[in-house]
Parts: C-alpha cells; sequence; structure tokens
C-alpha cells in the first residue's frame, strides 16, 4: 500500500539496482486504495488521483513497469491510463463487471485466485475477461482458507492453473498471512517466505509477488507478513540459482 512517497522511492532504487544487476524482470506494485482492510480505522491510502500521481512518478523516474489493484469498475479505465497490469483483488476474483471492465482497458489483468476456490475454479474468471476481449490474463495463487485466521497452500494449483493460462504468479507474502489474527489487523509468519517461493518454483510457478518494506514492523499494512527491503536480494539470488 502506498505510504508516502519517501518510501516508494526507497523502494523502487533497490529494485531497480537489483534489476540491473540479475537481469530479471522487476514489476513495481503498490496500492492507490487497500478496500478490504480489517477495520474501519486501519489506513488505506492515499485514493485513487493521488495514487496514480505518485505510482506515474515511479515509472518516469525509475522506468519501471506498474501493477496496481482495481476494487470497483470506474477505477479500470483511469488506472489502465497509468499501469500495465490491473489486478482484481481475491475476495474480488468472481466480480464479473469488474473483471469485463479491466479486461476492456487492454491491459494485462493478474487475477488472484480466492482464498475459497480451487485452481481448477479460476477457469472461470478468465473465461470473463477473455470473452470480454482480452487473451491477457494471469493468475496468482495466495492460499486457502484453512479454518479460522490460518492460509494453507496448495502447490498442485500452480500446474492445474497453467492449463488454464500460462502465467502463473506465487503470492509468496499473502500466502503467509493469519487473516485477522492480530486484534483487528492480519497477522503473518514472514520466516516462511522465502520457503513459499522455492515451492512455487518447484511447482513450476512463472513469476513471484512480494511484499517488501524497509521496516516492516512500521508498515501501514501486512507487516507481519512482508520481507524486510535488505533481505529482498538474497530471496531473488535464491530462485536464480
Amino acid at each position: 500500500m502506498i505510504e508516502s512517497q519517501k518510501c516508494l522511492n526507497e523502494v523502487a532504487e533497490e529494485i531497480v539496482r537489483i534489476n540491473k544487476k540479475y537481469g530479471v524482470e522487476i514489476i513495481f506494485k503498490s496500492s492507490f486504495d487497500k478496500a478490504n482492510r480489517t477495520s474501519i480505522s486501519s489506513y488505506r491510502g492515499p485514493g485513487l488521483d493521488k495514487g496514480l500521481t505518485m505510482l506515474n512518478d515511479i515509472r518516469e523516474k525509475y522506468g519501471l513497469k506498474l501493477l496496481t489493484d482495481i476494487h470497483e469498475t470506474y477505477q479500470a479505465k483511469p488506472v489502465g491510463e497509468v499501469v500495465d497490469v490491473l489486478q482484481i483483488p481475491a475476495f474480488l476474483c468472481r466480480q464479473t463487471d469488474l473483471l469485463v471492465a479491466a479486461a476492456k482497458t487492454g491491459k494485462i489483468v493478474n487475477i488472484k485466485k480466492a482464498q475459497f476456490l480451487s485452481g481448477e475454479d479460476m477457469k472461470y474468471p478468465v473465461q470473463k475477461v477473455r470473452e470480454s476481449g482480452n487473451e491477457n490474463v494471469w493468475l496468482t495463487e495466495r492460499g486457502n482458507i484453512y479454518g479460522y485466521n490460518n492460509l494453507v497452500v496448495d502447490f498442485r494449483n500452480i500446474p492445474l492453473m497453467k492449463q488454464i493460462t500460462p502465467t502463473i504468479i506465487m503470492d509468496c507474502t499473502h500466502s503467509v498471512q493469519r487473516p485477522g489474527a492480530a486484534g483487528g489487523k492480519t497477522g503473518g509468519n514472514r520466516e516462511f517466505v522465502p520457503a513459499m517461493a522455492l515451492a512455487a518454483k518447484a511447482f513450476g510457478a512463472t513469476g513471484y509477488f512480494f511484499e517488501i518494506h524497509p521496516d516492516p514492523d512500521k508498515a501501514l499494512s501486512d507487516g507481519p507478513n512482508m520481507v524486510a527491503l535488505k533481505d529482498f536480494e538474497m530471496i531473488v539470488k535464491s530462485l536464480l540459482d
């Protein structure tokens, strides 16, 4: 989630350095609005207009491709004018109007698999995008609900979803969340993130998503499952070895 321009710049600078060192494609993601926070008192972000301006500054300054998520249909068009990939949040992955609006931008649509769906179920959201005239669809694995306040990853979903569309992203940090398990906030176990990435690689993931932050314990969203910025290069290197 966008916290400040300073934080965005600090992360972008490190991403660019790693990108140049290892020659990997890195897409910069941050949210202008986190509409699904656990508590109504939680910080949501700067909003659509200011957030898109801040993201566009990152593109112009660092030359990075951009991804952000949308929650409502009216957001698709203005967001599509700024970013390269529109992301559909997991809880909204069956929302037909949202999928159609994202598809009509002509940009890549990345659909996060809902915590309550199987990998095979994701053929239907993909079909909605394709039948709206857009073949550029990615799917993202982010774990499934496992009782209360916990998630489990069935890595078989990765090869199953590759039968639907060729680009499958592993969300390595949201998968270690403990939803709602931190007193009105989401908890998590960041120590398992590197292993999540390597397991996903073994099952054929074609990309990886990481939440990274200069100081995760002070992050305004998802801190417990975030990777410290200083540790990100080590994880990238482990995936390339």
